[in-house]
């Protein structure tokens, strides 16, 4: 039985593949999109680590909780999404808030 070993290994990774299929809901070049907008933006108000943990977390929020469709609706340039997705997108994105920087002196 020299299967054995290799269903032991395979069980659990075909177990997976659903979750990875709903993992990466971004189209095309939206999410390097989402990233660069979303630190230039956090950059402002955080040191660039931090903003660019903050904006992986809301990436992986919203590609948890939103369709392609709905992502692509948030990511449009042309047309505004509606007042009920950004709120929801707000929503879900809300735990990966960043912490302002502190004020220098100088």
């Amino acid at each position: 039985m020299r299967l054995n070993p290799l269903f032991a290994f395979a069980a659990p990774l075909a177990l997976l593949i659903p979750l990875s299929a709903h993992a990466d809901n971004w189209p095309a070049g939206a999410k390097s999109d989402y990233m660069k907008d979303c630190v230039a933006a956090a950059n402002q108000s955080v040191d660039l680590k931090t903003a660019q943990q903050h904006c992986a977390c809301g990436a992986d929020k919203l590609s948890e909780k939103f369709s392609t469709a709905e992502i692509t609706q948030l990511m449009s340039k042309t047309t505004q999404p509606s007042a009920e997705l950004r709120t929801k997108a707000l929503d879900a994105i809300q735990t990966c808030r960043a912490e302002k920087k502190p004020a220098t002196k100088g």
